[in-house]
């Protein structure tokens, strides 16, 4: 009897693991374009209105762009709905995250949330679409999570109809960012005082199915190449990071090398993943900070909490205005929440808990993620005491004309201290993001770095 029961439980459990692994069903898939969006989201609004029907999202023309790149702004004559404040926080609070209440807390007199009428603006091209059902039929977590196979031919929103936490933190990682790209934006730190000084990066990120020379075998486990150059301050000037990101970082975890212009030499950078410092962030964030989350997910164990609705960030568009300086957004504190827009939106839950004997500063991490856009909008990360340390919010936007869900900038509050970083802003730079940008698997090699970094 024993033997038979071990065998059952055995296969009960080996049962419940493929349950885990396995890609959905064609009935489950067929959801995707009727009662859910393409990219997995519902499709309905909410009961009473106060999110509505998805309907395609915002058309490339909403607005117009001007010879630089800089996008209008769609939504320019609204008037919020009303303003959350330190002083009226609990007639809201069932919708707002442990960490947004935290920065009311932490900051009664100057932290608001103006909120406007929502917006289900998110849309991608058709071929990502259909990329994201492939996704859905195929798509499976390696063993242990950390990794996905039968992707390669997909390469975008790996679960759109997510089973697990991981699963949904994988639709972040994999998101459709508009393909090649190549960005001038800076990153600050503001002192308590609200002093602050500018570090300028020129990014530039390249698809494996987008870049010339690019040898198939490389290709078939890589899910980008990343190349980040440090232009200004004169101190920091020529310094450039390269990464390579894999899709199974079992077979291959990520790569990456640094470029140090006083030195002249080119170094392999392990630091540049997990909890290692961000460039030049002046220690208030880590490398996987960065886009909100990024890298391999195996040191943690995910939870999915569920679904709900929450005011986040969405449709920023004043923020990313070329008519709004830098000194405008920067200010003591926080950023300046009178020029930032919310919304209310459905989004997911999700938890991670640092595993037994891995190590990384946040021993506790929640994100709450867009169910449109699989973007990381708010997220919260706690120290080993279990105390909350950081929060972080990224505010949204659509880049209308490619279809391209992406952040005006991204935030991340350090609501002990006091002090912040926000990177991502290009505001005062010569042009907005580029897409389309050609590169060659040659210009993406250690080997090149050095030519990169020639200041």
């Amino acid at each position: 009897m024993k033997t038979t029961m071990h065998l059952i439980s055995t296969l009960t459990l080996s049962l419940l693991a493929g349950s885990v692994l396995a890609a959905v069903s064609p009935e489950q898939a067929a959801k995707l374009g009727s009662s859910l969006t393409p990219l997995g989201a519902e499709r309905a609004g909410n009961a009473d209105g106060s999110i509505p029907e998805w309907n395609g999202g915002l058309a490339k023309n909403a607005a117009a762009v001007d010879g630089r790149g800089f996008l209008g702004d769609p939504f320019a004559g609204e008037q919020p709905l009303f303003t959350i404040t330190a002083q009226n926080l609990e007639q809201y609070q069932g919708k707002l995250s442990e960490g947004q209440l935290a920065m009311f807390k932490r900051y009664p007199d100057s932290y608001k949330m103006l909120v406007y009428p929502t917006h289900r603006t998110a849309a991608v091209p058709d071929e990502v679409n259909a990329a994201a059902k492939r996704s859905a039929l195929n798509t499976e977590l390696v063993e242990g999570g950390n990794g996905l196979k039968n992707f390669a031919d997909s390469r975008y929103y790996a679960f759109p109809i997510p089973q697990n936490g991981l699963e949904v933190v994988w639709n972040h990682i994999t998101r459709y960012r508009g393909g090649n790209l190549r960005r001038s934006i800076v990153q600050a730190t503001p002192q308590t005082n609200g002093d602050f000084t500018l570090v300028h990066f020129e990014d530039e990120v390249a698809m494996p199915t987008m870049m010339p020379g690019l040898d198939p075998d490389k290709a078939a486990n890589a899910l980008l190449f990343f190349k980040q150059r440090v232009t200004a301050p004169s101190r920091l000037a020529g310094n450039v990071l390269l990464v390579h990101d894999s899709l199974d970082q079992i077979r291959e975890p990520r790569m990456a090398w640094v470029y140090n212009a006083g030195q002249r030499r080119v170094r392999r950078a392990p630091q540049v993943a997990y909890d290692g410092p961000g460039t030049a962030a002046d220690g208030l964030r880590t490398s996987d900070n960065f886009d909100m989350y990024n890298g391999a997910p195996n040191r943690y164990d995910w939870k999915l909490v569920g679904k709900r609705e929450l005011y986040i960030p969405y449709n920023n568009f004043k923020l990313a205005s070329p008519e709004v300086k830098y000194a405008d957004i920067l200010q003591a504190g926080h950023t300046n929440q009178e020029l930032a827009r919310y919304e209310l939106h459905r989004v997911w839950e999700v938890e991670a808990t640092l595993k037994a004997g891995e190590r990384n500063i946040y021993a506790k991490r929640r994100f709450f993620i867009d169910e449109d856009t699989w973007q990381i909008a708010v997220s919260e990360h706690y120290d080993g005491r279990g105390q909350l340390w950081r929060v972080g919010q990224a505010m949204l936007m659509q880049q209308f004309e490619v279809q391209a869900p992406v952040y005006a900038f991204e935030a991340l509050y350090d609501v002990i201290v006091g002090r912040y970083l926000a990177i991502g802003m290009a505001n005062e730079e010569k042009r907005s993001i580029q897409y389309g940008t050609a590169a060659a698997a040659i210009d993406f090699t250690p080997a090149a770095l050095r030519n990169a970094g020639v200041r």
